[in-house]
């Protein structure tokens, strides 16, 4: 089959399960992981030939995301702030959202010479300390999540970008201290109340972590909660706490935090216009 046919196949089997802009986003990557062609090479090379065995994998590709499968687990990857990173049903997909926290937290970082102790609870695929460590290595990185499973994943891609991260497996919820005193907290916890599953897309609902997407609907802040007293003890003078946030929720996380002795409180809206990011002093 040419590539330009099977193009024409791909887009006919997925038009009625996703828009046309992101089964075009589907192949582009589908034939850059798979056969190497970049975006030109599409248009260029569109009599290409593929061979027997790759036209096998690119056809199971396109049967796993008629079921909805998500594209970076069939893949086993992602990109996240321009870094590889692995990813499997054990560990959220890094969203383009939380690469703007990464973004807000190495502004507040960056002119600082000291050498400054971070912290990630609920790393999931270490996204957020491996891209801070890779971006700005003085810094002493530690990362926690509750899976054994996450801790494998995330120190795979420690190791696969050469960056040195301690990784603490380690329920949040049950902790009463952390192991050293830090600069930097930093959380994207669970944060989906139960009433909000009927806006989630079934590639999300039906293959991530339950465990690192949901809440109950009568304690939606319980991970904040935690997460700020233990802040409140293990953080330094002057320290910082970063979340990435429930987007209906953003003035009562912003409320805690001010209850609880925080000072300025900034909450920050995403690319998509939606709160999603809290900054507060200690």
């Amino acid at each position: 089959m040419r590539l330009k046919d099977f193009r024409i196949y791909f887009n006919k089997e997925l038009s009625d399960l996703y828009p046309k802009t992101e089964v075009d986003a589907f192949f582009f990557r589908v034939i850059d992981h798979e056969l190497g062609l970049k975006l030109m090479d599409v248009f260029t090379k569109d009599d290409l030939s593929i061979p027997v065995k790759k036209l096998d994998v690119l056809t199971n590709i396109t049967n796993r995301l008629q079921q909805e499968e998500p594209l970076q687990y069939i893949l086993g990857e992602t990109l996240f702030y321009d870094y590889t990173f692995k990813v499997n049903k054990h560990v959220l997909i890094p969203r383009p959202e939380t690469e703007e926290l990464v973004n807000w937290v190495l502004n507040e970082l960056n002119n600082n010479k000291e050498k400054i102790k971070v912290l990630d609870i609920g790393t999931g695929s270490g996204c957020i300390p491996i891209s801070l460590k890779k971006e700005l290595n003085s810094l002493a990185v530690y990362a926690i999540d509750v899976s054994k499973k996450a801790i494998e994943v995330a120190t795979e891609n420690a190791k696969l970008n050469d960056a040195q991260v301690t990784f603490i497996e380690c329920d949040i919820l049950e902790a009463t201290s952390l192991q050293h005193q830090f600069d930097v907290i930093i959380s994207n916890p669970p944060y989906v109340r139960e009433l909000e599953k009927k806006e989630i897309k079934n590639n999300v609902l039906n293959n991530e972590p339950h465990l690192a997407l949901f809440v109950e609907d009568t304690n939606p802040l319980i991970f904040y909660d935690k997460i700020a007293d233990l802040a409140k003890i293990q953080l330094n003078e002057n320290g910082l706490l970063f979340f990435e946030i429930n987007q209906y929720l953003g003035e009562e996380t912003k409320n805690m935090l001010l209850k609880k002795g925080f000072k300025d409180v900034i909450l920050k809206k995403d690319l998509f216009g939606n709160d999603r990011m809290i900054k507060a002093n200690l």
